[in-house]
């Protein structure tokens, strides 16, 4: 087994981490700069319920506790409702207890194949399932884990995200780890049409503490950030094997949409909420600053596009064409900004929020 790359080498600024740590080139376009979204899209949400039971993890998600867990709503493309739905369902639940987080999927899918086995592949090479998790919110240091129908897995760690200078480190391995596969069919035969593959995960808060500060297990109430995605390819049945199209892009089907084709956007992923409630007793509560947190991130993407164009960041809103933009200020120097703003929050206390030039975004 390789081992682990200490956390506080992961920190480094990534011109100063050793080339042997730093991963080849990956498949990520760069992404585009401008605004997503001009007006406020609410992430999508998911009360987390306690497993009332042990869970086994084979991959099958007939335990009796994943029978009172809610699924989530179905995948839709990561650039949202602009494009076609997906054409195969995928749906997602997650549990958790005082051990792990448990995520479940199911993926509809008549023709389940898989070629990679080797841990940490570029798994999204095949079909694969993805998770993408960030406890503390603030779009910095956070885990991405994908994994293919042969249950071959890829975690990842990320100091920042790709559009920010950000790598990804797969020297780092997620403490403790559990995954299964099921195949509902047969697996790597196109001689017949198979119902789909389902996933199971059990994530340790052990391999989670890295990420947060905040308690692990986290407590009633408290809301993470994660998005999952589902990479699919176009294939074509050539000597009895199932092979990728040819200069075919990949389908990308998300839980919570994206607005364009990245998924390193943490600030559109959705939230998870932690409860001890009984399912079916608690409802999902919408973050209070995410209006504010879309605002901040305008500015962030409005800064970057004009320091594209001019080499220097703006020194005001005005010139940013975001002059009347509600409750935010920006301050620059000749190498960085940050924008703040406040809202008052559910306890009518004020609350201050802040983004800077690395698309870090915190509330102190």
């Amino acid at each position: 087994m390789r081992a682990r790359a200490p956390l506080a080498l992961l920190l480094l600024p990534v011109a100063l981490l050793p080339l042997s740590l730093l991963p080849g080139p990956t498949a990520v376009a760069p992404p585009a700069l401008a605004p997503l979204w001009p007006d406020y899209v609410a992430p999508r949400g998911y009360v987390c319920h306690r497993a009332s039971r042990p869970i086994k993890i084979d991959g099958k998600l007939d335990d009796p506790a994943w029978k009172a867990a809610p699924w989530s709503e179905a995948f839709v493309d990561i650039e949202g409702a602009r494009k076609p739905a997906p054409s195969h369902r995928t749906r997602m639940k997650m549990l958790w207890d005082d051990e792990c987080l448990y995520v479940g999927a199911e993926l509809d899918e008549p023709h389940v194949w898989a070629t990679l086995t080797k841990h940490d592949s570029v798994i999204f090479h095949d079909n694969d399932f993805e998770v993408f998790l960030d406890p503390d919110g603030d779009s910095h240091l956070y885990a991405e884990l994908e994994l293919n129908a042969l249950n071959a897995t890829w975690d990842l760690l990320l100091s920042m995200p790709y559009k920010d200078g950000g790598r990804a480190l797969d020297a780092w391995e997620v403490a403790g780890l559990r995954t299964a596969v099921h195949v509902d069919g047969t697996l790597n035969d196109p001689r017949d049409v198979d119902r789909g593959w389902s996933v199971e995960i059990a994530w340790p808060w052990g391999g989670l503490k890295e990420l947060t500060a905040r308690p692990v297990p986290p407590r009633d109430g408290e809301q993470w950030r994660i998005n999952f995605s589902r990479v699919e390819w176009d294939h074509e049945v050539v000597g009895g094997k199932y092979r990728k199209i040819k200069d075919r892009k990949e389908h990308n089907w998300v839980w919570s949409p994206q607005g364009v084709i990245d998924m390193h956007r943490p600030e559109h992923w959705g939230h998870l909420q932690f409860t001890t409630g009984k399912p079916g007793t608690v409802a999902f509560r919408p973050d209070p600053a995410g209006p504010l947190r879309h605002r901040l991130h305008r500015v962030y993407y409005a800064q970057r596009a004009y320091r594209e164009k001019h080499r220097r960041w703006a020194p005001t809103l005005g010139e940013l064409g975001l002059g009347g933009l509600r409750g935010v200020t920006l301050e620059t120097t000749s190498s960085l900004f940050e924008a703040q703003g406040t809202m008052r929050a559910p306890d009518r206390k004020r609350q201050r929020w802040h983004i800077r030039s690395d698309a870090k975004v915190w509330s102190p």
